[in-house]
């Protein structure tokens, strides 16, 4: 499905004080850019020693004389912030690997963290990979279920987590995990609950000195889990070697310079929350703001301001809460050190990009990615004009493709391989292996991971097509593709439209069977503060996507709702709104926002 609308683009945006940006022309960019030549950006481990994440996260910034620098400020519910430099980062974080070494925990072993946003899980980030082991967040709003099926997953041996945690999370499941050898409490003070150890008491106890050893690149450095619409969740294993894309990706896709002040709303616990609210910023000198409170728009708008923010890097689900606030509330603040906005999560509306514009005086920036590419893949750059509804184009070092599928998702060969389709026609986006934070492995599921790959691509599952200009455009996850009356739709471009109508904050679209077409589209929305969902508006909203998408296309049934089912992360779970409205089993809910 094509749509009928198209949004007319927007120019590469003025910079305040005429900084140039890190890549000032993509194209050129692509024609130079080699991964070897991004390592050699980083310092690598002295003596030629291999290449550790934390290394160059936080030591090669110290002994090269930037250890006064800034590196996180950490904003409490309530309270002065803290700031912590990247001299006291390190000798945190040299604590923590050797608490680790004393506990006897080895090379390759998994230290889990479930705790909120505390200066805490940045130092234990950061030493675990210091000393060679596996390091996996968790997010702090799980329940004991889905905590424990990743804890024994991922073969937990040291989890750091916080007292209250433990007594309403954790401390039910210490039967069930038997390999869990230490359970590390953030902010017990000298004690802690029977079966576990006090951090800071250790940390108090530990050298500042710690020399991180001989790393491989190859060696496993992190895991993250992804969810399925069924079964299990999916642990996904980095490399040590995915520093060299963290770090490039935070140069040239979300335009960070050594001293910016950079804000990732995203948290720890999800792969964006490492990815960039940890190592990209820590690896290109930036200062990272660290607010430890849920979303409040008020509050944002108030951080971005008092912390002067110069990159912004959130979350689709955030910018349409923030619309939804209204653009006056962002009027009563002074943005003006805001240079570059990013979005990630799932796809950004075109509405809210030019909302955007709008209301805070900068466009954002959407890009694409997944757990699986543990990096920003395409992405709209500062130096290039921006098409809303678009990801934008893939990262110098990045080859992306669209494939030809059939209506099972099975690829279309010729001559034994994938075939490529052209502009303007739709399949699956796949990418070629190569980059550094390719994931190498799900944990303990080879066959699934080989599945991953065919003919040389990395298949992402994702549907899109491409413009004749090389922009990407995402049509849907491949199942969640509608299939009605002969057309293929994507929910997103659906939703997309809807969004046009100014009294609709948010919309979800499923297919619903259909005796004749097959499928038909029904269309869960919800309403600005004040908009009454009455037949009228329905009749109204429902005329505005004939007219934009074509009757074959458009929504047959719209319900109103409060909110969309969402995970943590921001993504909508149209899966979840089908199987309720089906009333079919509803899979994998660990990382629904309300689970």
């Amino acid at each position: 499905m094509t749509s009928t609308f198209a949004w007319p683009a927007i120019p590469k945006a003025p910079r305040p004080g005429g900084a140039e940006p890190n890549m000032p022309d993509y194209e050129r960019e692509c024609e130079t850019f080699t991964w070897e030549q991004a390592e050699r950006e980083l310092d690598g481990l002295p003596g030629r020693a291999g290449l550790n994440i934390a290394h160059e996260a936080v030591t090669r910034h110290v002994r090269a004389g930037h250890g006064g620098d800034c590196a996180l400020r950490w904003l409490p519910r309530a309270g002065a912030p803290e700031e912590l430099t990247y001299e006291e980062l390190e000798r945190r974080s040299n604590r923590f690997a050797n608490v680790l070494e004393r506990l006897g925990v080895a090379r390759g072993e998994r230290v889990f963290c479930f705790t909120g946003r505390i200066p805490a899980l940045y130092a234990a980030a950061l030493g675990t990979l210091k000393h060679g082991c596996v390091f996996s967040p968790l997010f702090s709003a799980f329940g004991p279920e889905p905590a424990r099926q990743r804890l024994e997953i991922g073969d937990a041996r040291v989890l750091v987590t916080t007292p209250a945690l433990y007594e309403r999370k954790i401390a039910q499941l210490r039967g069930s995990l038997p390999d869990l050898r230490h359970v590390l409490l953030a902010g017990a003070g000298e004690g802690g609950a029977a079966g576990t150890e006090s951090l800071e008491r250790l940390l108090g106890e530990a050298s500042d000195d710690y020399e991180i050893p001989a790393t491989d690149p190859e060696e496993p450095a992190l895991l993250h889990f992804t969810s399925g619409t069924t079964g299990m969740p999916k642990g996904a294993v980095h490399v040590h070697q995915a520093v060299v894309a963290h770090h490039a990706t935070g140069r040239l896709a979300l335009d960070l310079h050594a001293g910016d002040v950079f804000w990732c709303t995203a948290d720890p616990g999800w792969v964006t929350g490492t990815s960039y609210g940890i190592l990209s910023p820590l690896t290109n000198r930036v200062t990272s703001v660290v607010d430890a409170a849920e979303f409040d728009a008020e509050r944002w708008y108030s951080t971005l301001e008092e912390q002067q923010v110069n990159v912004w890097y959130t979350a689709p689900t955030a910018v349409r809460m923030l619309m939804r606030a209204g653009a006056e509330l962002a009027s009563g603040f002074d943005l003006g050190r805001l240079r570059f906005i990013a979005s990630v999560g799932e796809p950004l509306n075109p509405e809210a990009v030019v909302w955007a514009e709008d209301a805070l005086g900068l466009p954002i920036h959407d890009n694409w990615w997944q757990t699986e590419t543990g990096g920003i893949m395409i992405s709209n750059y500062a130096c290039m004009e921006i098409r809303p509804g678009s990801m934008g184009k893939p990262l110098p070092g990045v080859r992306a493709g669209i494939l030809a599928r059939d209506d099972d998702g099975d690829l279309l060969l010729r001559d034994g391989e994938p075939e490529e389709v052209g502009p303007g026609v739709e399949g699956e986006l796949a990418l070629r292996p190569g980059w550094p934070s390719m994931f190498r492995a799900y944990l303990g599921e080879e066959e699934r991971y080989r599945r991953c790959f065919a003919g040389g691509w990395y298949r992402t599952g994702d549907l899109a097509r491409r413009d004749e200009d090389g922009y990407f455009w995402f049509v849907g996850r491949g199942d969640d593709v509608i299939k009605s009356a002969g057309h293929l739709i994507g929910p997103f471009e659906v939703e997309s439209v809807l969004m046009v109508h100014p009294d609709v904050v948010e919309a979800g679209v499923i297919g619903k069977p259909d005796p004749v077409a097959g499928s038909r589209i029904k269309a869960f929305v919800v309403l600005r503060e004040g908009a009454e969902p009455d037949n009228a508006l329905r009749r109204e909203i429902l005329a505005l996507a004939r007219t934009r998408l074509g009757p074959a296309v458009a929504p047959k049934e719209i319900e109103f709702v409060a909110d969309l089912p969402r995970t943590r992360s921001g993504k909508i779970m149209r899966r979840l709104l089908k199987a309720r409205e089906l009333e079919l089993p509803e899979g994998d809910t660990s990382t629904l926002e309300t689970a």
